[in-house]
């Protein structure tokens, strides 16, 4: 992923407030131009909040008043797409629900769904969801429909429980089936991005409710065509590496009576950015073939000294009666942006099918 510098930085910013000048030249943008020169230290999703509230600034008139500058620079010259797309879709949203009129929302979502092929919506119609619910979700609901597959998308990611980067949406939250028409619409689109996005959705629908998310895609099974199985995969991932039975089952992945050996780890200690080894055996002693979903769990020590455990992907392999395999594998402590690591006693075990077998301890070393 790049980083904030490389996605929302002063180029981008200027190229904004070239577009915006263009379509109103007889603003001044002051904000705007300030703002281009003090990215430098924020986060992606500061920088975008920043350009929003300048953009609010420097445009300071009624929502069709802005609106109508934000048409013009869409159909203007100069370059108008990119990342410098979200604090645009955002600061529409904001104007729309100051204007508090019907008109006015509605307005501003499709003035989204026009905007989102230029980079994306998604982050700004979380605004509008958490504002009027409501009336929000027939609009996304017609959205399904649309001939533009990032239009479609948008139906998807936009209203997604758990989206990066975005605000939640309360109603969403206390009610995950109020997403489903839209997902049940969705689930069989020609585009795989789409589809990718339903599968996204239903994931993090599954940390709410994952009995609902079991149901929806075993009817979803029921029924499947080329890319279901592998939208269900996707979708039961999380639900899989926490070894939630009826998950396991939908994917193939049954009771199995196995022998399981190790972790037999490469070292006892791991120096911070380095990388520890591992092998793991395991013998089918059951007298049926069996598929098995192997994953590792790796116990990373928190600040506090305990422990909190992420699973790892490690194989899927079948094996006949008395088969055995071996997988070797190793773990990187490299620095990353996602998590900090902390020095001291960690651990290992092996996940087979959902069962957690096997522990194997180690210290991490500071640099």
């Amino acid at each position: 992923m790049p980083f904030a510098d490389e996605l929302l930085a002063a180029p981008a910013a200027r190229a904004l407030t070239a577009a915006i000048q263009a379509a109103a030249p007889h603003a001044a943008l002051p904000a705007l131009a300030a703002a281009a020169e003090a990215l430098d230290p924020l986060s992606l999703r500061e920088r975008s909040d920043l350009l929003r509230d300048a953009l609010l600034a420097d445009l300071p008139g009624d929502y069709d008043s802005f609106a109508g500058t934000i048409r013009s620079a869409q159909a203007g010259a100069l370059p108008f797409a990119g990342w410098l797309i979200w604090p645009v879709t955002t600061a529409i949203a904001v104007k729309a629900i100051e204007a508090g009129t019907d008109a006015a929302f509605d307005d501003g979502m499709r003035m989204l769904a026009a905007l989102t092929p230029r980079l994306t919506a998604e982050f700004a119609i979380r605004l509008l969801l958490a504002h009027d619910f409501a009336r929000a979700m027939p609009i996304v609901q017609s959205w399904t429909t649309a001939a533009d597959p990032d239009v479609r998308r948008l139906a998807s990611e936009g209203t997604r429980p758990f989206l990066p980067w975005a605000i939640r949406v309360p109603a969403i939250l206390a009610d995950p089936t109020a997403t489903l028409p839209v997902l049940h619409a969705l689930y069989r689109d020609e585009d795989e991005v789409v589809r990718r996005s339903v599968a996204n959705h239903l994931n993090d629908l599954s940390r709410l409710q994952p009995e609902l998310v079991v149901a929806t895609t075993a009817a979803w099974l029921a029924a499947p065509d080329e890319n279901t199985g592998q939208l269900v995969r996707h979708a039961l991932r999380t639900l899989v590496k926490k070894g939630n039975p009826q998950a396991l089952v939908q994917l193939g992945f049954h009771p199995a009576v196995v022998d399981v050996h190790g972790p037999e780890l490469d070292a006892q200690t791991v120096v911070f950015g380095g990388t520890i080894g591992f092998t793991i055996g395991i013998r089918n002693a059951g007298t049926e073939p069996t598929r098995l979903a192997v994953d590792y769990v790796m116990h990373h020590q928190k600040a506090n000294g305990s422990l909190t455990g992420k699973t790892f992907k490690l194989a899927t392999v079948t094996l006949a009666p008395g088969e055995d395999v071996q997988l070797t594998r190793s773990h990187s402590f490299r620095a990353i942006t996602t998590r900090r690591y902390h020095p001291g006693a960690h651990a290992l075990e092996v996940q087979v099918n959902g069962v957690v077998s096997g522990r194997a301890e180690f210290t991490l070393l500071a640099e």
